[in-house]
């Protein structure tokens, strides 16, 4: 017997690539002016959880050099697998379900993770408990409830159907057990986990051309969901990933918030 995974934008399909290289052009200059700000250097031991695409592995590689480390882990390894740099390590793991990875680190980052993770509590201390002392945990989450449409501009027919489709995708990810309302939470887990030092801020792109690349993407792989369920219609999905192919629409992303604090 098979079942659904309970992830909604799984890394099988093909989608997945084009979104990991969208999320990549969006969230990666916030990700390294953090990590960058947290210190991380030659011989640093880093594990990226969750880590989708290679992006973010193979900049931590460059930052660690050969006589760091940084291991790089996901329920699904596809986009890794002969994507990384040579001196990153790859091992398929559930953040939540399995005991941490042999550590410890001096910086553990997941980025857009925890948030679809159903025990996101668990998660957290596996994550915390692979921290050497002084190390930095670095969480970078979405708040689709902070901020939930697609087009902040709502003037016309072409926004109104994009915040529709975002509705839809909301309704999804709840049902699979997301909180839409994480990211904000985050300094006040990270406090209670017993961290030091917690800082955090937010990151909210009014528009970009990645966010087209976003949007058609987890438009096009949701496509089925949305459907089955009454969400859209086939004439509505194929009107608005038209609009977003004109170009036309300013689109955006839940904010992301970051936050970071250190075991004392």
């Amino acid at each position: 017997m098979t079942t659904e995974p309970r992830y909604l934008l799984d890394n099988r399909r093909d989608e997945a690539g084009e979104r990991f290289a969208a999320i990549s052009a969006l969230f990666d200059p916030v990700t390294f002016r953090h990590v960058d700000r947290l210190g991380v250097g030659a011989g640093w031991a880093c594990w990226e959880v969750g880590a989708g695409g290679p992006s973010v592995p193979n900049g931590l590689a460059e930052r660690v050099g050969p006589t760091g480390r940084v291991l790089a882990t996901d329920l699904d390894t596809r986009w890794l697998d002969g994507t990384v740099d040579p001196l990153v390590e790859t091992a398929r793991h559930d953040v939540a379900a399995d005991a941490p990875p042999a550590g410890p680190f001096d910086l553990v980052h997941a980025r857009l993770v925890l948030v679809h993770v159903a025990d996101r509590a668990a998660a957290l201390r596996n994550l915390v408990a692979s921290l050497r002392p002084g190390g930095w945990l670095l969480l970078e989450d979405a708040d689709p409830a902070l901020q939930p449409l697609s087009a902040p501009d709502e003037h016309g027919p072409a926004e109104r159907l994009a915040n529709h489709l975002r509705n839809g995708f909301r309704t999804l990810l709840a049902q699979r057990g997301a909180e839409l309302g994480y990211g904000r939470t985050l300094p006040r887990l990270l406090r209670g986990a017993g961290l030091a030092d917690v800082q955090a801020d937010g990151f909210f792109p009014v528009t970009s051309p990645a966010c087209r690349t976003l949007e058609a993407a987890t438009v096009r792989q949701l496509r089925a969901e949305l459907l089955a369920q009454g969400l859209a219609t086939e004439a509505e999905i194929e009107e608005h990933l038209a609009n977003v192919a004109a170009g036309n629409l300013d689109l955006t992303t839940a904010p992301m918030i970051s936050a970071w604090g250190r075991r004392p």
